[in-house]
């Protein structure tokens, strides 16, 4: 046990027992959950730093506090790292997590009542982009758009136009959280422009996708504002960006400070620093690209088990389970099911859901995490036929136990990054 899990240990023994737990969770489970992943060692070290003792109000040379030379020279690594791997003409690296990214680029460019064209929630877009129970949803006009059940979820881009419009929003917005499907950058460039639009894509999940080059990257379609957070498939710390054209960028940067935050966290600026470096380097890029193949290999085992998939199947890291069709139980029994044999799954809210969002009709899982530990195509086999027997019997405890069982002595031979390849050590 090293220094400080001792220290910690010696001094709070219940926080220090609750952490052990949930390093034992991770190692011997599966994470299916599309929006998490593990974090690199060397970002969970810089994590724990002196830095997180540090002010840093305002921006690289123009600070409200002393003592910065160090805290400068991080940001403004991490902001040209940023800048270099998504190609962007600006960055900011301070949002602290992906809600403020998405609220701070809002405020930068509208001003409230302004329309603005998104996804809607239950069709795959995130609650930021103008759910009625969120802040924004309140502050501006957000017109959602849906997607096409007959055809496997594609966007009506004709339509939209249509809307556009009729609406005259002053953005449009594309990116989701629960849309399997991909998306026509130029289309929502062309549609933005008819109207005299701010273009802007929420890439949050897939960041270290395009990142990598697997998945396209709206900057290059022409978009003004691209948000991503860092702690998702670019398996940083949980953080946010903004990247923009120089247009936006004055406007971006006095929005996140001072207008929504205050000091940044520059322990955290300082881990997604060290992501973004990781991100750069070829073995990420097959990184990416396994994560797509395991996804599609995912795809193809549960609907050859007769698994009824939101769209038809995936074009990125992450598939919907229709867990009403095909098993007879709403999202949240078939995630307690699966959460029994150690596998790690949201309920999920499918396309004009009637059922509530607490006990909806689906599942969300996707593959970054497992790619992370290592599991590929084959292991991909492996998951599903365990998933499909887990929410086909989920009643039967014994049969749940020894499910549980084999999932447990399979995780055992994928390391689990920061933890097993530390105590190793």
């Amino acid at each position: 046990m090293d220094h400080h899990r001792q220290l910690l240990a010696d001094n709070d023994p219940e926080i220090a027992a609750a952490i052990g737990g949930e390093e034992v969770r991770q190692r011997d489970g599966i994470e299916l959950i599309p929006s998490e992943n593990y974090t690199y060692p060397e970002v969970l070290a810089t994590l724990g730093t002196v830095l997180t003792n540090k002010y840093a109000e305002g921006y690289p040379g123009r600070r409200y506090y002393g003592g910065q030379q160090f805290t400068d020279r991080i940001e403004d690594i991490a902001r040209e790292r940023a800048r270099a791997l998504f190609r962007a003409e600006h960055a900011n690296v301070q949002p602290l997590s992906g809600s403020a990214m998405n609220q701070a680029a809002y405020l930068a460019c509208l001003q409230p009542g302004d329309t603005v064209l998104a996804m809607d929630l239950s069709h795959g877009g995130h609650l930021t982009h103008g759910a009625p129970v969120s802040h924004m949803g309140r502050l501006f006009n957000f017109v959602r758009y849906k997607t096409r059940h007959n055809q496997q979820g594609a966007i009506d881009y004709d339509a939209l136009m249509a809307t556009a419009l009729e609406t005259r929003p002053k953005l449009v917005l594309c990116g989701f959280s629960s849309y399997p499907r991909g998306l026509d950058y130029g289309a929502f460039r062309r549609i933005a422009d008819a109207v005299g639009a701010l273009a802007m894509a929420d890439i949050a999940h897939i960041g270290g996708l395009v990142a990598a080059g697997a998945l396209r990257n709206p900057l290059d379609d022409g978009f003004d504002i691209v948000t991503t957070t860092v702690h998702k498939s670019l398996r940083g710390p949980r953080a946010g960006l903004v990247l923009c054209r120089s247009a936006q960028a004055k406007a971006i940067d006095a929005s996140v400070f001072p207008g929504l935050q205050g000091g940044p966290h520059m322990h955290t600026i300082a881990a997604t620093a060290v992501a973004l470096r990781k991100a750069a380097e070829p073995a990420f890029r097959d990184y990416a690209r396994q994560v797509l193949a395991n996804a599609q290999a995912l795809a193809t085992a549960l609907l050859a088990q007769g698994v009824s998939l939101i769209t038809g199947g995936t074009d990125n890291h992450l598939l919907v389970l229709h867990t009403i069709d095909s098993f007879g139980l709403d999202g949240r029994r078939a995630e307690e099911a699966l959460d029994r044999i150690g596998i790690a799954a949201n309920k999920q809210v499918v396309p004009d859901d009637p059922r509530p969002p607490l006990r909806p009709s689906g599942l969300r899982i996707g593959t970054p995490a497992a790619t992370t530990r290592g599991m590929g195509e084959a292991e991909m086999h492996r998951i599903a036929g365990w998933m499909v027997d887990a929410m086909r019997h989920p009643d039967d405890a014994a049969r749940l136990s020894r499910l549980a069982d084999e999932v447990r002595a399979f995780c055992r031979q994928f390391p689990l990054p920061g933890v097993t390849e530390a105590r190793a050590a």
